[in-house]
Formats: structure tokens, sequence, C-alpha cells
């Protein structure tokens, strides 16, 4: 019976009767905790298995492609699934990104090894210094709450053209927030990790008794725009929608902020006078992402026809300046920038060695975030965006923290903040909390912006 990764990819070539065929296999397991008031209250493991065939064909036209995906998928299934991917192709109209699939990318040797699994063992050592960092909460007078969840996903990619290639994704993210015995005041701290070796329950906690000290203090300030230390989670939240409002089609045909007045981009223009490096890069230690495209569908950014195709490091903006925009082989033609797979990481770094402790001990008066959340965009020519503070906005004065301030609406475009930053921090991984559900592998530094706009006065949390 075929029920392994590889021989479902394989069985569903074999057939596919159409004029090329791309096979997409991801194999996921995940563990969990949860707890709340300084105890765990619930844990579990699950698996699960997601199928995605891409079916072509050629047309007098030009190729169509019919992409059908499905989940707990069995050998039974294979046929029709193929069948429904094939006829969604004869129905559709010409694709416009059709390219031929691609060929001659080194095959992955461990293709038919079995994928590989998480379990509740990858908690084995976070598990009993979350228990001490429960204890010294509640000796503190504390209640932390959180979630820590660790999923692996082996895609297993096969085509028509002879491409088999495979990668292993483990990803991690922690969430913790801290309570004061009466509720009123909250703090929130997060990380991201590949195994759950590298983070310290116990650090995170005292870190959140910092910040409910902090809070012991209240006042209330005003909308208007203020000095602001954004730290890594804000920047690289904002950061990654730069990113995927990026695409250089969109760029090229005058929608986005990346167009150039009078046509064409805006790639070459100094952005920042700070010497900021925006780049991704599949490599990256302790971020690592998929070297090759998998496309589930074909968007504005991404293409089911470059399935395969390997994916370098690319640098975005290079000491300032724009260097390079998302694309596809599609759009690439239509635009004439180089071919730049956005990936799946995504690094910003100014040279800066200051910690933000370092950046708030320079502050004579200013306000520090925690992290942003529900970002929305209100004009994609300036990528203008709104959103909330949350979780903690402190009063600086004097190079101390002084206590909590109110939340805020903010109206700002991380373009603009990029060129009005006069100081970056030194960069560090970090969990983006407003993206942590879509992307997780990012580094930033906290940057220092002189007139960050707060619009209006929020009551949110």
């Amino acid at each position: 019976m075929t029920t392994k990764p590889h021989e479902i990819v394989e069985r569903a070539l074999e057939l596919s009767t159409a004029d090329g065929c791309v096979v997409i296999a991801d194999e996921e397991s995940s563990a969990n905790l949860r707890w709340a008031g300084n105890a765990l209250t619930t844990n579990g493991v699950t698996r699960g298995r997601t199928l995605t065939v891409i079916a072509t064909v050629d047309g007098g036209q030009g190729a169509a492609s019919g992409v059908v995906s499905r989940s707990a998928v069995t050998a039974d299934d294979l046929e029709p699934l193929v069948r429904a991917a094939e006829a969604a192709a004869r129905e559709a109209g010409p694709a416009e990104d059709a390219q031929p699939l691609v060929t001659g990318v080194p095959q992955s040797a461990d293709f038919t090894e079995a994928p590989a699994e998480t379990a509740s063992e990858v908690f084995a050592a976070f598990a009993p210094a979350l228990g001490e960092a429960f204890g010294t909460a509640r000796a503190g007078g504390r209640r932390l709450y959180g979630f820590a969840f660790h999923s692996v996903t082996s895609t297993f990619l096969g085509t028509s053209a002879g491409l088999r290639l495979r990668h292993d994704q483990p990803t991690g993210t922690l969430e913790v927030n801290a309570k004061s015995p009466d509720g009123t005041r909250s703090a929130w701290a997060g990380a991201a990790t590949r195994d759950f070796t590298d983070v310290d329950p116990l650090a995170l906690d005292a870190e959140l008794a910092q910040r409910l000290a902090w809070a012991e203090r209240r006042i209330d300030l005003p909308a208007g725009r203020y000095e602001t230390l954004l730290p890594p989670s804000a920047v690289a939240d904002l950061m990654i929608y730069q990113l995927w409002s990026s695409g250089a089609r969109d760029a090229a045909e005058g929608r986005t902020v990346f167009s150039k007045a009078g046509g064409g981009t805006r790639v070459g223009e100094q952005l920042a006078s700070l010497p900021l490096t925006l780049r991704s890069d599949p490599g990256e230690p302790g971020l690592e992402s998929a070297p090759f495209v998998v496309a589930h569908a074909s968007g504005d950014d991404s293409s089911v026809f470059d399935n395969g195709l390997p994916i370098g490091p690319v640098d975005w903006v290079r000491d300032g300046t724009l260097r390079n925009l998302p694309t596809t082989r599609h759009s690439a033609a239509l635009t004439g920038l180089p071919m730049a797979a956005a990936g799946d990481n995504l690094i910003l770094d100014g040279g800066g060695k200051q910690s933000l402790a370092d950046m708030v001990a320079a502050t004579e008066r200013g306000l520090l975030l925690t992290c942003l959340w529900y970002i929305r965009e209100v004009d994609p020519a300036t990528l203008l965006l709104t959103g909330l503070t949350r979780d903690g906005v402190y009063l600086v004065e004097g190079g101390e923290v002084t206590g909590v301030v109110n939340n805020f609406r903010f109206n700002e475009s991380p373009v603009d903040l990029l060129g009005r930053a006069v100081e970056a921090g030194r960069s560090e991984r970090t969990l983006p909390r407003e993206w942590s559900d879509y992307f997780t592998r990012a580094a930033a530094p906290a940057l220092r912006v002189p007139d960050f706009n707060m619009s209006s006065v929020s009551q949110g949390v």
C-alpha cells in the first residue's frame, strides 16, 4: 500500500496524463504546551498530510494549470485527485505565468527517507525550566499564561520534469503573558526557535517581572509624534509587511511605494541614511528555510511553474539602497529585473552593537514599545500602515523607564521609517508577534525613530 510520502508523490506522477505535473506532499507533525495561572493546562501532539497536485496542459494559446490540494490523502484518493487537477487545467484559460517546468536541479539525496517528526520530547529541557519559572513567578506575585508550539514539516516535491526535492522545516514559537495579581497590569514576551534548546523561560519571566514593575506607575499621554524605540519584534512585523508589499510587477505597473514616478521601479534608490541591509538567505544560521521554491498556488509573487527553482541569498536593501524586488520568472521577464524569490526568512541589520537596554539608557525622553498588532494597510502608494500598540508602552526619561503609558493607534510607512530612523541596535532573532502564524524566521535590530506617529489614543490592552 502506498503510504510513504515519496511513494505518494511517485504514484501521483505515474497517474498523471497531463503534459506536465508537479506534486507536493507536506507531512507535518506538531507538539504543544499551554499554561495558565502558573500551571500547565493542556498538551498534545498532532500529525497530518496535505497533497497538492498541479497539472499543466499545453493548449493552442499557451499552457494552463490546474491546482487541487487535499488533506489526509490515502492511496485510494490519489487518482481522483490527479484527475481533478487535470480537469481544472483543461477548464482554465492560458496561464499568464506559464513557464517550462524547472529542470537541472540537483536531487535531494534523502528524498526516499521517512519524514522528520517532532514529539513531546522536544520540550524535555524546556518543560522543567518552565516549571521553575512558574515557581519564581508565584513567589513574585505574578501569574504566567502562555503557549509553546513546535512543528516539523517535511516537504516532498516531485515533477514530471524529473525533480525530486525534499526539505525539513522545524518551526517553534513561545509566547508568555504575565499578569499582576489584580489583573490590572500585563506584559508580553515571545521567542522563535528551531528546537526549544535556546529559549530560557526564567529569563523571559525576569523580563516580564521588570515590565510589570515599570507599569506600577501610569502616565496618560496624548496622541502625537514621539521619539520611539521600536523593539526587534515590532521592527520585524513592519519589515515583513514591506516584503509582502514589494512585488516587482506591482511596482513596475505603478501600484506601490516601490513604483518610480514616470514608470519603472525604485530599484537603485537610496531609502535610508543608516547603513541598513534587509535580506533573505535560506542558509542563515538559526533561520534556515527551504532552498528552493515551493509554490502551492500562483499569485502576484509566486508561480506554480517555478516549483523547485533554487533560492539563494538576496539583498532587498543593501546599505540603505533598494537593490531587488521579489520576482517570479514571469515577472522578472516582464520587469527586466533579476529573478529573486522571496524565500521564507528575513534579516534586517544596521551594523549596530547596542542592546535595547543600551538604547533606553541613551534616551532623554521617549517611548519604548513592546509590540504591534492589528496591522492593516491604508495606502499602497506610500505603504501607509495603521495598527495598535499592545502589552506595554513605556515612558523613558533621563535614560530610565519611569512608567507605563496608554496604548496608541499608529499611522506609519515602514519605508518612511527606514529613512527616518536615526539609530539601529544589534540585530537579533525575534518573534514577529503580529505575523507569527505565517512568518517566524526573522532577525531585526531595535530602531530609534525621532518622530513616530501615534495618531490617536487607543483603549487596547
